[in-house]
């Protein structure tokens, strides 16, 4: 699985110096808000990347299918939902603290769900202005966090297709360019 390796490198670059430089509020310059925003992209470039080109094209041509079992089944790759759950787990050490997630109102997954009232307020707020990312701060295990949560738009038909074809999707009419949850980034603010 060297491409999910490969995936992991840039997050890894980008924190890095936060990491060395000290965390996100003590740089100076760079806001909370910049640091999730850079984040984001990477995330973002990195699963429709994987989404389009690797999964799609696979399918199209014969290969490979994507499907949750791909741990278990021959020549399956995993869920783009389960690209950014293996390499927010890998990347989220006790070091940089940095954690991100995919939520949704509507989960497959139970796991994929809201933990908590903050974060089903924060796909609700999102909903009425997506093109804006909900953000606060939070209190984890005594360390203060930045939490922001970005729009999940369904940007691939396979996304949607597979969405509404799944037999344990608690919604079956997703359309292209529809919100289908969030991406939370999380990472701690100040010295740990």
């Amino acid at each position: 699985m060297r491409w999910i390796t490969n995936l992991t490198i840039v997050p890894v670059i980008v924190l890095l110096v936060s990491t060395i430089m000290g965390r996100a509020e003590d740089l100076p310059g760079v806001s909370p808000e910049r640091v999730a925003d850079y984040i984001h992209a990477v995330i973002e470039a990195h699963r429709a990347f994987y989404t389009k080109d690797i999964v799609e094209r696979l399918k199209e041509e014969g290969g490979a299918n994507a499907d949750a079992n791909w741990r278990t089944q021959k020549k399956t790759l995993p869920l783009p939902v389960q690209v950014v759950t293996e390499t927010s787990e890998r990347f989220s050490t006790k070091m940089t603290g940095v954690r991100y997630r995919l939520i949704s109102l509507w989960p497959i997954n139970p796991k994929n769900g809201p933990r908590d009232k903050l974060d089903r307020n924060s796909l609700e707020a999102m909903r009425a202005r997506p093109e804006t990312p909900i953000t606060s701060t939070v209190k984890i295990d005594d360390q203060t966090y930045f939490h922001a949560v970005y729009a999940d738009f369904a940007t691939s038909q396979s996304c949607v297709d597979c969405h509404n074809a799944h037999p344990h999707s608690p919604r079956k009419d997703f359309q292209l360019g529809e919100i289908m949850g969030g991406l939370i980034i999380e990472f701690p603010l100040g010295k740990r």
